[in-house]
């Protein structure tokens, strides 16, 4: 190991340099996209658990949805682990791409991934252990999609006696904000508690982001304000103005026999995320059971996907102004039709929408973020709540808009 110590050379961000040395028990990390929060947390992971002081600490990482960390939270790590070794990063670690784990040679350390979408993956936390030491770091990555108990949870498995001096407790969150109320500010930000640890960063704290990632946000800054101030800034979401505040994220069966009729809808995109929504119909309230949330996956992709996940005998209904996408959807044998799109169509769809209950699945993370977030349009010299929802980070809400369709007319059938 002290061949390879000097041979390593790290890039960070000096205003991450306290979070790096944070001991205490919650290490909450609030911030703006791109300021380079899980960059640095992987990277600070990987070296300590590289680091034979640490030995006998094991993480957990978690995503509410065990899939995302494919993408986000493992390869993040993966990365640190070849920026930081190089050629010699597989004689260091052993890394698994199925179950998704990684193990350091030197030390024994481990990584492993975990989900908290409903009970079963709740419980399969509640039973892990390490061949060598104890799970002593949990890293919440997207900590808003998670849920009060879903922590309560991950916080209990902390616990016990460290035989090594150098270890200790902690979780990791990283988050963007969303809206004002949510619980995570109330519980970490708040009130005073010396066992947390609060940081902000945004982009412009990030040295390494390019001058095109800055142009983008000074044009969002420009067009959505308020999406900036979450997503730029990384400051906590306005609550007011808010589309929809009659829903609630909760478990439930999403099994076709629960509803009276199911339906699909979906939000065209690709630059922009492709959405598409499983909704059920029960007692007048509806029912958000599952997505697709897909960027940069042009149609013949996501079809395959949506194939695993969504009955294609469902009606789909489909952004109308995309007939060449919905006639694609046709000949790969899914019933896709167009939703309306008339004037006014927007402004009455999200008026039944307020008319219903509306029930989300806890799996369904983007979409309960965008609910979080979709806002009216403010005037700019009034200040007014313009009857026109912002047109930004909306795809979600677009294809629950569109597959609510045949309820918002009567009908009641699935098939």
């Amino acid at each position: 190991m002290q061949a390879l110590t000097r041979t390593i050379k790290l890039r960070w961000n000096e205003v991450f340099r306290p979070v790096n040395s944070c001991r205490k028990r919650y290490r909450i990390l609030k911030g703006s996209a791109g300021s380079g929060k899980s960059f640095n947390v992987a990277q600070d992971y990987i070296k300590k658990l590289s680091d034979e002081r640490y030995r006998g600490a094991n993480l957990l990482v978690v995503r509410k949805v065990d899939e995302s960390n494919r993408d986000s939270t493992f390869a993040e790590l993966q990365s640190a682990i070849y920026r930081m070794f190089g050629e010699l990063a597989d004689k260091v670690w052993r890394i698994n791409m199925n179950p998704l784990s990684m193990e350091c040679r030197l030390t024994g350390n481990r990584i492993i991934f975990r989900g908290m979408k409903d009970a079963a993956q709740r419980e399969k936390v509640k039973s892990i252990t390490f061949k060598t030491g104890k799970l002593t770091w949990i890293w919440c990555e997207e900590a808003t999609e998670l849920m009060p108990e879903d922590v309560d949870i991950l916080d209990d498995r902390l616990r016990g006696v460290l035989d090594n001096p150098n270890l200790y407790y902690q979780i990791t969150m990283t988050f963007n904000p969303v809206s004002a109320t949510h619980w995570l500010k109330a519980r970490y930000f708040d009130k005073e508690d010396p066992d947390v640890f609060t940081h902000h960063s945004t982009f412009r704290d990030n040295r390494f982001i390019d001058a095109e990632y800055h142009r983008r946000m000074e044009r969002r800054r420009i067009e959505d304000p308020e999406g900036y101030r979450i997503y730029g800034l990384g400051e906590w979401g306005e609550t007011g103005g808010l589309i929809l505040t009659n829903w609630v994220a909760k478990e439930f069966s999403t099994a076709p026999e629960h509803f009276d009729a199911m339906a699909l809808g979906q939000d065209f995109g690709f630059n922009h995320p492709n959405a598409i929504l499983l909704l059920g119909w029960k007692d007048g309230n509806v029912y958000i059971c599952d997505e697709l949330y897909l960027r940069e996956h042009d149609t013949n992709e996501i079809i395959p996907k949506a194939a695993e996940k969504f009955d294609r005998r469902l009606l789909m209904y489909c952004d109308a102004a995309e007939p060449d996408r919905i006639r694609t959807w046709q000949q790969a044998g899914w019933r896709a039709v167009r939703a309306d799109k008339g004037p006014g169509s927007v402004k009455a769809q999200i008026d039944w929408l307020k008319g219903r209950k509306i029930f989300v699945h806890p799996q369904c993370v983007n979409t309960i973020r965008e609910l979080q977030t979709w806002k009216w349009q403010k005037d700019k010299d009034s200040g007014a709540w313009l009857d026109e929802p912002v047109k930004l980070g909306d795809d979600a809400m677009s294809a629950l808009r569109y597959g609510t369709e045949s309820w918002r007319h009567g009908a009641n059938f699935s098939w």
